[in-house]
Order: structure tokens, then C-alpha cells, then sequence
């Protein structure tokens, strides 16, 4: 996902590219944010049955849906909205994020063939409405492709908030450099000042990451990322306002690089992006169901 003020694409040498607020990967990579610890790799941890609802079943009617995840409510935000290159301005307004400010939103990177990252994460963002329902959950998108740019990231946080959501996904992929391949799944950090305060969510969201990111590498095959994280899949970052705004458990996950072009290839990919959506729902059924 590339949402850096700076713009998109990947750095060069060794340094790591960064996603920029909320998402993006700026065109000059950070200093890499250390994690306050090394987590267990994703592949050997809560790596149970899948989930048996397939993603064609039609979704129950509000009201009467029943399975494993009934009462259950899951907030999928898609990142970036296709139609954000149109309002420059209204985008790189400052919003709040609790310890500083940063843009409402980014336009996102893209494939070199042009594949847009928001076209991306919407598509997945269906696939995986389709399997949540299918299990019972009540399933809330903070936009679908309904407006003109944004949601800002802070609205991002407060519909999951809103929502009373039990669990919260953003949806990505990275503009780094080729070469740089994998997913990773990004975990909210201890952060407090304005209104920011994850105290209450950074256990609970790294529980649903580390689920996430296991179930994801057995349903994709795609191995955790080579440049970010410490071939972990996870990542733990305190510059994000969609992370440090939300008071429910929530992460990111960068479903892989689309600068890459063995990446790319996948990310471009309906069947892989059903993978996609079926290790993410997997991993948020596993947390739901604890």
C-alpha cells in the first residue's frame, strides 16, 4: 500500500520501504520502527481447521444469519479509494491521529501495468464479505467504491469504532521495490496522546494479526515478507491513524508487493485473490472463534 506524502515506489540498497500514514509506501524509505518484541513466525501459530463456508453461499438476511460467527461484526476497510487521484487537495488535507497529523488519505500505488492498489483491496474486500457472511457475521465496509475519495483515515477508525466492532482488517498491498516480496500484517503499537490510546487493543489486535498471518500463508502460499518485519509476517507501527484512532482490535495487512513483478503477478490474480481473502477471513474466524 502506498500512501506516503512523498508518494510511491520502493527504495534502493538495503533499506527497508515503509508504508506511509495508513498505508502507503513512501518514495524515501523510513528508519524502520522496531517491534517492542520479536513475534512467533506466523506459519507455526494458530494455524487450526479452516473454516468451512464457501465463498459462494449467499449471505443469510440481516437478522437471521447463523453460523460460527452470528452476532459476531467484522469491519473490512478497503484501503485508498479508486477515485482519490481526483481530489489531490481534498485528500492531503491534515487530520488528526491522536500524536500528530497526517494526510486524510493517499491515492495508493499500483502494478507497473497499472493495476490499481484501490481496485486491489476493494476486490478482495467483496471476497472476504462474501465468506464472513456465509459464517454468520455481520459485515460493515467503511466505504464501497460509494463516494468520491476517502473515508480520511480517522473516519476509517471511528466506523470500526462506531460499529463496536470485534475485529477490524484494513486492506493493502506495497509499492516497494522489486525484489521485495511477501505479505505482512501490521500490528498497532503502544501509543497514547490526543485521542490515541491503544492500550486496550495492542494485545487483542496482535492476537488476530499473528492468526491472520499464519492462516494466510497456508491458504496463499505466499511466504511472509523478505524486506519488512524479520520473515515474521508482522510488523508493529505507531504512525498509522487507523491504528492508533481505533479503540477495537484492528490491523493492516500488505498482501503482498505490487512493484514486484512475481508479486504482481499473484496480486493480479482472481484465483490467488480469492487465497487472499479466504487466509484473511480464516485468520478473523480463528480470533473470533478464540
Amino acid at each position: 500500500m502506498c500512501l506516503g506524502a512523498t508518494g510511491c515506489g520502493g527504495g534502493s540498497g538495503t533499506a527497508q520501504a515503509r508504508p506511509g500514514p495508513d498505508g502507503g509506501t513512501a518514495t524515501s524509505p523510513e528508519p524502520a520502527t522496531a517491534s517492542p518484541s520479536a513475534p512467533a513466525a506466523p506459519s507455526a501459530v494458530h494455524s487450526g481447521p479452516a473454516p468451512s463456508g464457501p465463498a459462494s453461499s449467499p449471505p443469510s438476511a440481516p437478522g437471521t444469519r447463523s453460523g460460527p460467527l452470528s452476532g459476531k461484526t467484522v469491519v473490512i476497510d478497503p484501503g485508498h479509494n479508486p477515485r482519490n487521484h481526483l481530489h489531490t487537495a481534498e485528500i492531503g488535507r491534515q487530520v488528526d491521529i491522536g500524536t500528530t497529523h497526517k494526510e486524510c488519505d493517499t491515492t495508493g500505488t499500483s502494478t507497473n501495468s497499472g493495476y490499481a492498489e484501490a481496485e486491489f483491496t476493494l476486490d478482495v474486500s467483496h471476497r472476504m464479505r462474501t465468506l464472513l457472511r456465509a459464517q454468520g457475521a455481520k459485515v460493515v465496509l467503511t466505504h464501497d467504491n460509494d463516494r468520491p475519495f476517502g473515508p480520511c483515515v480517522d473516519e476509517r477508525a471511528r466506523i470500526g469504532n462506531k460499529a463496536g466492532a470485534d475485529a477490524v482488517v484494513s486492506v493493502h498491498a506495497d509499492g516497494s521495490a522489486a525484489g521485495n516480496r511477501g505479505f505482512h500484517v501490521i500490528l498497532p503499537a503502544s501509543v497514547r496522546g490526543g485521542d490515541a490510546d491503544t492500550s486496550k487493543i495492542v494485545g487483542p489486535s496482535r492476537d488476530l494479526g499473528t492468526r491472520i498471518a499464519g492462516l494466510f500463508v497456508r491458504a496463499t502460499g505466499s511466504a511472509p515478507s523478505n524486506y519488512i518485519g524479520g520473515n515474521t509476517g508482522l510488523d508493529t507501527r505507531k504512525d498509522l491513524g487507523g491504528l492508533n484512532l481505533s479503540t477495537v482490535p484492528k490491523v493492516f495487512i500488505e498482501c503482498g508487493n505490487m512493484r514486484d513483478p512475481k508479486d504482481a503477478a499473484l496480486l493480479t490474480s482472481a484465483s490467488w485473490r480469492q487465497k487472499a481473502a479466504q487466509g484473511i477471513a480464516d485468520g478473523i474466524t480463528s480470533y473470533l472463534n478464540g
